[in-house]
């Protein structure tokens, strides 16, 4: 895909958020768009990043290792989208993420917390709530959410920022609708216990099949891959 394909692409994606958030009473600037980079090119990305997009978003620290060094045009964030696990965290942090969205285990958030520690660092990050239910996915169980983030906020080099979820694939928008309502109320529970080290910032939700539905309900991260790149080569 040319450069000239891709600008277009953004600016029509660009478009779309701007019309949602404005039928809706929201200002679009609150709308962070992440780029989904996963299996792209680092040229690929370079071109997108000189069309405007500013923040990345990589699945697999293996991956984010390999291309972010090789890229030429300057990024403001790269945020960690894909599952962590424990033995990746030192590579991961060399590449400076400005946020993990996917942390849903305690075991791995102690491993980060104390490797942030030693290096006496903080991080953001999102708690990864699985509001489908559905096996193949992880994240928290709703009703699990609030005691898994008392847990974690005990660990003070963790800044848990919000709350990041995967809607259901389907056609049925009832269905996706209530994956993003059910984020919705357990981030406004939790904003309301007022916990230390939570700051209820981020409600990361909406993919390019269904973010419209998502910023209507409070998304204000949103991951977009093949609306940007087209279909991906798995």
């Amino acid at each position: 895909m040319t450069e000239k394909n891709i600008k277009e692409r953004i600016d029509k994606l660009r478009i779309q958020i701007n019309t949602v958030a404005e039928l809706i009473g929201r200002n679009p600037e609150s709308i962070k768009l992440i780029a989904v980079t996963k299996t792209r090119t680092s040229e690929t990305i370079d071109s997108a990043l000189k069309s405007g997009i500013e923040f990345i978003g990589e699945n697999k620290v293996q991956e984010a290792e390999q291309k972010l060094p090789l890229l030429k045009e300057k990024y403001k964030e790269f945020h960690f989208i894909g599952h962590l696990q424990s033995n990746k965290i030192p590579k991961l942090m060399k590449l400076n993420p400005a946020v993990i969205h996917s942390i849903d285990k305690f075991s791995t958030a102690e491993k980060l917390n104390a490797y942030l520690s030693k290096k006496n660092k903080k991080q953001d990050i999102l708690i990864q709530v699985n509001t489908s239910e559905e096996q193949s996915k992880f994240g928290i169980k709703p009703n699990e959410t609030l005691d898994f983030i008392k847990k974690i906020s005990s660990l003070s080099n963790l800044k848990i920022k919000g709350l990041m979820t995967i809607g259901i694939f389907s056609d049925n928008e009832k269905k996706i609708r209530n994956c993003f309502q059910i984020l919705r109320k357990i981030f406004e529970k939790i904003k309301a216990e007022k916990l230390p080290n939570v700051k209820m910032r981020y409600l990361s939700m909406g993919m390019t099949n269904d973010f419209e539905i998502a910023i209507q309900e409070g998304a204000n991260i949103i991951r977009i891959g093949t609306a940007i790149f087209g279909i991906r080569n798995l």
